[in-house]
């Protein structure tokens, strides 16, 4: 058997792409920190820095000989931009809990409904308004709606997930509420963006085989939720020997075997870490070699994937600065009331129900496959697609300010719940 493989000197134009993505990253996300501000937005920043916003607009020979000199090079930088993405979600599913105490179903429940089902019902008026702008090639109307609705409401699991990381509080009851109800709020996400590209692509809804994704999607976190809640039985015949091949061969076989059943591999990988942390245990010695992963992923993999997200940015070519300042405030405004609204049937204090409500704000990976599936199926305009991405930059980056000017003025705000 003979594998085809890229020339030395495609090998080497690839390295230099990926140390200027990675440089980029480094550059702006350590000066957004020491602003205060989300790192994941300025490695987001650093990409644009190579891309039509910026480099490629005043030196696109330059830029395209190293981003665009070979045809599969786009392919080649992208598998780094999915591993990325995996890893993160590997990480957020390790540092996970998922707990179902009474009170604090009754708070995910209340987050939930209060931040997916209330914005996205209170975004339909507003479809219309943007529909001549925001509408793709394709013209259909029902498929604009869903990913419309879908923007509005949409949080991230990866770019809230960076933020607890940079700010130390994963492992919160926070942190926690606030991931467990993202992470259900993304399987709405593409559940219903498996149905907008059904009907985009078909015309119409093949319902037999929508209910069989929601089914299998949704009965994936039980069984995950079961099993982890009773496998500390089988730790110690089961330890793994090589902690970090067996993990990163779980990792990759299932995130492919599940995508087969309809699941994104961003959710199959956050299930793997999850479930690798219920067998391998949270001892000192495996968090030591989830400490030691964490700091070569949070340094290689995933800045890439957020500086190849920014490179395909462009706000210089087809974009309103009007459409997407009005397009923000409904999508945050939204989300934020109505989180608030569902929170008032909670214990929560005044100060935890307003953090619940920014930081649900904070789009990012599910915003930006979101737009980048909706404008590959010719469903919305380039124009959206740009707007639904800085979307996610701007709340992201409001989300990380506010979490940690909270953070500042009280060090025990994200423990502290109740009333």
């Amino acid at each position: 058997m003979h594998l085809e493989t890229l020339s030395e000197q495609e090998i080497i134009i690839t390295l230099i792409a990926l140390a200027l993505l990675l440089s980029g990253a480094y550059v702006f996300g350590s000066l957004f920190e020491k602003i205060k501000a989300p790192r994941v937005v300025g490695e987001i920043i650093g990409g644009m820095l190579w891309g039509g916003s910026c480099l490629y607009f005043f030196a696109p020979d330059i830029m395209g000989k190293v981003f665009m000199a070979y045809e599969q090079e786009g392919k080649v930088l992208n598998i780094f931009y999915q591993l990325g993405l995996i890893f993160l979600m590997f990480l957020s599913g390790y540092n996970t809990k998922i707990e179902f105490d009474k009170k604090n179903v009754r708070t995910i429940g209340c987050v939930f409904v209060g931040a997916t089902v209330l914005p996205m019902a209170g975004a339909i008026p507003f479809i219309s308004m943007f529909q001549k702008y925001f509408i793709g090639e394709l013209g259909n109307e029902v498929s604009f709606g869903l990913v419309f609705a879908i923007g509005v409401a949409i949080t991230s699991i990866p770019v809230i997930s960076k933020i607890f990381f940079d700010m130390g509080i994963m492992n919160t009851k926070f942190s926690d509420t606030v991931l467990t109800v993202s992470t259900f709020q993304d399987l709405c996400l593409w559940i219903l963006l498996n149905a907008a590209t059904r009907i985009a692509t078909t015309g119409e809804i093949r319902l037999l085989e929508m209910l069989a994704v929601v089914v299998v999607t949704l009965g994936l976190f039980v069984v995950v939720k079961l099993v982890s809640d009773h496998v500390h039985t089988w730790k110690r015949k089961f330890r793994p020997i090589d902690f970090y091949t067996i993990s990163f061969a779980a990792l990759l076989l299932v995130a492919a075997l599940l995508y087969k059943l309809g699941i994104n591999i961003m959710y199959s990988s956050f299930l793997v870490g999850y479930i690798v942390k219920a067998v391998a245990g949270v001892d000192d010695e495996t968090k030591n070699r989830m400490e030691s992963l964490g700091n070569f992923m949070f340094s290689f993999f995933i800045p890439i994937y957020f500086a190849l997200v920014g490179i395909q940015l462009n706000i210089i070519h087809d974009f309103s600065a009007v459409r997407f300042s009005v397009f923000f405030a409904i999508a945050f405004g939204l989300e934020a009331i109505g989180t608030l609204i569902l929170l008032q049937f909670t214990d929560l204090n005044r100060a935890t129900k307003i953090n619940f409500a920014v930081t649900m704000n904070a789009r990012g990976g599910p915003g930006i496959v979101l737009a980048t599936v909706a404008y590959s199926y010719k469903i919305i305009s380039v124009e959206f697609f740009t707007v639904l991405i800085l979307t996610t930059m701007l709340s992201s980056l409001i989300a990380g300010y506010w979490l940690r000017r909270q953070q500042k003025i009280n060090a025990n705000i994200f423990m502290e719940l109740t009333k």
